[in-house]
């Protein structure tokens, strides 16, 4: 009964943090929205595991885990600096770019 619990307040905190994503008010709010859903998905993946005693989806879990941080460190450095790379040979802005 616990579970089932925890379970449904996972799922009800997911919904929420997905409409905090397409309602957010800024970008870094809907960012921040992403990274909470997918850290919830990670819990009750691994909630799921633990319940139906299978321990291959706590595998899952950790590799889902990794890519969350990843997209989301990704995604704001997107955000703050406008490309992905990290060189900085290329120009930041098009009148940098007139200068060169």
């Amino acid at each position: 009964m616990l579970y089932l619990v925890a379970g449904i307040a996972f799922l009800i905190t997911m919904a929420l943090a997905l409409a905090r994503a397409f309602v957010g008010p800024t970008v870094f709010d809907r960012i921040l929205a992403v990274n909470m859903f997918g850290t919830k998905a990670v819990l009750l993946v691994a909630l799921i595991a633990f319940f139906s005693g299978r321990a291959d989806l706590l595998d899952i879990a950790l590799l889902y885990s990794l890519l969350n941080f990843i997209g989301v460190v990704a995604a704001l450095r997107l955000v703050e600096r406008g490309r992905f790379y990290a060189s900085t040979d290329h120009p930041e802005t098009p009148e940098e770019e007139q200068q060169r």
